[in-house]
Order: C-alpha cells, then sequence, then structure tokens
C-alpha cells in the first residue's frame, strides 16, 4: 500500500492544470463511487472569506448536541488530514489512502484535479462514516467547484467580495452568479452577506428557495463590551467576542435552527471555544506575542484591520506579509495602514505564485504606506521571523499575514522548534 505521502505526490502530477472547473468529469466519477448523497443532511458552504468559520461553527455546534458530522475545508496549512474531519477529529493516513484507491479503481481514464480528488476521497470517507451531517466548503466560486456535484439541504453564502480575479471574474455582481450556482431549487438558502449582489438575490427568487437573509431575517445587535445579540425568530443568543467572523457563525446557528439540529444548550459556551489556525490566530512564542491570520483580500484585511482596533496593544505591531502576486497588493494593505506601525514585508522563494520585492513595495506605497514605516530587507519569511523575534519588545506584536502559505511557514517553523501557547 502506497503511503498518504506517495499518494499526494502524485496527486499533483496526475492533471496538466491546478484548476479546471467544471463538473462533469468529478460527477461522473462520483457517481460510479455512489457518493452524491453522502450523509441524509448536506450542507454546501460557499463564500469569499468566513466559509471555513461557518463550517467549523456547525461542526462543533453539531458535536456538542450528539450528532455525527463529517466537515470537509480547504485548504490545509500543515496536514493535508486538516481537510477531512469526522466528529470533529482529522481522519487516519490510512483512510484517506483507502479513499484514494477506491477513486483510483473508479475513475477509469477520468482525469481528476488534486482537489477534485480531495473532495471524492471526503465524501467516500462520509459515506463509509455513516454520518448525520456532512458540511462542504466550496472550494473555489460555487457553480462549477468539485463539491457542487452534491444537491445540498440547505446552502449558505457567507460574504463576496473581489478575489480569484482570473477565474471569477473583478465584478461582485458576476461573482454572486457564480457563487449563487451551489442553490438549488426549493433547498432553503441563507446569506451572511450584508450587501448581497442582486444576482444572488435574483438566484434565489428564481429557485422558489426559502431565503434567510442577514438583517431581514437574523440579526446580529451590538449589546455591552463588544457582545452582540443573535436574533432569528424566536431564538436569541449571546455572541461573544471571538476572533470568527461573527456574520458567518450566525449563519452557522440559523442552518442548524432551520434543520433543528441546534443544541438545547451550551451553544454560547461552544462558540467562545471555536478557533481555527490562522484566523486571528493568537500564539506566544519565544517570549513574543505574535497573530496568525490567512487573510488575503482586501475583505479579510478589512476584519483584521477592526480585530487589531478592537484589540490594541501598548507596544508597536509590526507585520510580517507575504502574500500571491494575483492579489490586490494595494487593497490588501491599504486597510491595515493605521493599525500597523512597522512594515517587514517577506518573499516564499519556494512558491512561483508569490509576490516578489518590488511588488510588495509598489503594493505598500501605492496603499499610503510611509517609506520610513518599511523594513527593505525583504528576507524570506523563516528568516524574516528569526530577524524580527529578538527585536521585539513584550508589549510589541508581530502580525504575520498575506496567505495560507505564509502562515503555514510559521507555525511548521513553531512546530519544528516546539510548539506556541495559544491565547484567546
Amino acid at each position: 500500500m502506497s503511503s498518504l505521502r506517495d499518494w499526494l505526490s502524485r496527486l499533483e502530477q496526475l492533471h496538466p492544470t491546478e484548476i479546471e472547473l467544471g463538473l462533469e468529469r468529478v460527477a461522473s466519477v462520483a457517481g460510479a463511487l455512489g457518493v452524491q448523497k453522502p450523509a441524509p443532511t448536506v450542507i454546501t458552504v460557499a463564500g469569499t472569506n468566513g466559509k471555513g468559520s461557518c463550517v467549523a461553527a456547525m461542526e462543533a455546534l453539531l458535536c456538542r448536541g450528539g450528532r455525527s458530522v463529517g466537515a470537509y475545508s480547504s485548504p490545509h496549512l500543515l496536514r493535508f488530514n486538516e481537510r477531512v474531519r469526522i466528529n470533529g477529529v482529522e481522519v487516519s493516513d490510512g483512510d484517506l489512502v483507502l479513499a484514494f484507491e477506491a477513486i483510483a479503481a473508479a475513475r477509469g481514464g477520468i482525469s481528476l484535479t488534486y482537489f477534485e480528488y480531495t473532495t471524492l476521497a471526503a465524501l467516500w470517507l462520509y459515506l463509509r462514516a455513516g454520518v448525520e451531517f456532512v458540511l462542504l466548503e466550496v472550494g473555489l466560486g460555487g457553480r462549477l467547484d468539485a463539491v457542487n456535484l452534491v444537491d445540498a439541504d440547505l446552502a449558505i453564502i457567507t460574504s463576496i467580495a473581489i478575489d480569484h480575479e482570473d477565474w471569477l471574474g473583478s465584478d461582485r455582481e458576476v461573482i454572486g452568479r457564480e457563487k449563487a450556482g451551489i442553490l438549488r431549487a426549493g433547498v432553503p438558502f441563507i446569506c451572511a452577506e450584508s450587501d448581497p449582489p442582486q444576482s444572488v438575490c435574483s438566484a434565489g427568487e428564481k429557485l422558489a428557495s426559502s431565503s434567510y437573509f442577514i438583517g431581514r431575517d437574523f440579526s446580529l445587535s451590538v449589546e455591552g463590551s463588544g457582545d452582540e445579540i443573535y436574533r432569528f425568530a424566536e431564538q436569541t443568543l449571546l455572541i461573544p467576542e471571538v476572533s470568527l467572523p461573527r456574520p458567518s457563525i450566525a449563519a452557522a446557528i440559523t442552518a442548524l435552527a432551520l434543520l433543528r439540529a441546534l443544541p438545547q444548550d451550551g451553544v454560547e459556551t461552544v462558540l467562545t471555544q471555536i478557533a481555527l489556525p490562522g484566523r486571528c490566530q493568537q500564539v506566544q512564542w519565544q517570549g513574543c506575542h505574535l497573530l496568525l491570520d490567512v487573510g488575503h483580500n482586501p475583505a479579510a484585511a478589512q476584519h483584521l484591520a477592526s480585530w487589531l482596533s478592537d484589540n490594541p496593544v501598548s507596544g508597536a505591531t509590526h507585520a510580517l506579509v507575504a502574500v500571491m502576486a494575483d492579489k490586490d497588493l494595494v487593497g490588501l494593505f491599504a486597510p491595515l495602514r493605521e493599525v500597523v506601525d512597522v512594515w517587514h514585508p517577506a518573499l516564499l522563494p519556494g512558491n512561483s505564485r508569490a509576490a516578489g520585492a518590488g511588488a510588495l513595495a509598489a503594493g505598500l506605497s501605492g496603499a499610503g504606506v510611509e517609506v520610513t514605516n518599511v523594513d527593505d530587507r525583504c528576507p524570506n519569511v523563516a528568516d524574516g521571523l528569526q530577524q524580527l523575534l529578538p527585536t521585539m519588545g513584550s508589549q510589541d506584536r508581530l502580525l504575520v499575514f498575506g496567505s495560507f502559505f505564509t502562515v503555514a511557514e510559521v507555525l511548521q517553523q513553531m512546530r519544528d522548534e516546539g510548539n506556541g501557547e495559544l491565547r484567546g
């Protein structure tokens, strides 16, 4: 039997392109495997930001209520197994290998991308485990994403913003239409986007879906010191101050309420305990306070800037940033200009998609960051981290952000040299 590492290496070579949108090939293999309906209840989650937070909240709440659940998300940070969880636990290497072998036997001569193979493996494992609920995070867009081969029993769109422009376009109406591709006729639909494009609203109306929009059908209102009150029908809950986007958490609660799967008690306690690696993740390491965030588009930067403003430090905030070259660098940096004191642009030399020193400098300049606030050495991320840590004061904070790859570099270094202590 091949190891998981061998399989993942093989998957990277099987298809000529990393991304190929379209459902015909993957749906054909799904039919051969019999995984089109992996559980009695399936929830599909699309959105520019907040998808993983929504899935994590539903997963934690279902586990609290004693329901069996499979959760699928991407990408991973350190271990491929992070993508496929059953009852809150990552599946084993051996189970993933069994799934890949089943797919290889079923696909015949059909070529599959890495993500398509991964999606089918998750569906196969959930069906095999006999879980009650399956939560599927869309990888890219919605309409043509591999996850959309499954007809879900409830669909969620968390947010709609500009990202992945080469694939989805640079217009929110167009992007909204792609994400609304996960909707099905007569199937309930939840939208946590406070300003949804008309394309999303029209899709729900055309399909006669029971639609639930934040601000109209369910709501969040600020109460007291940072807490928010969630209201839906007769349901009222306190959503505590957490690092994850609360509209996504509100959508998760609404979904389970509609499905009559919300736990009878302990909901607020569960919400205080939900945390995702790389989402405003606080870590104490080598005597320094680090904040790790995978945000890589302007909307994510806005959320991050708000979090930093709400959680100030008495010292300086430094930012170690490496980002992909196809991102809106000016739009990513501008929201953070007022909450970051010193910028440390960095490189990911092993990643052909990463922005170079010149692009990073131009993005910071375009965002209005003063050149005196920029460290122009531009090392790779690992070296930059080692250079910065000894210079950090006990009251300072180091923000590491810009990409999953950037945060993964730091988490890997922490794991190799000794795990840090999570805070908050």
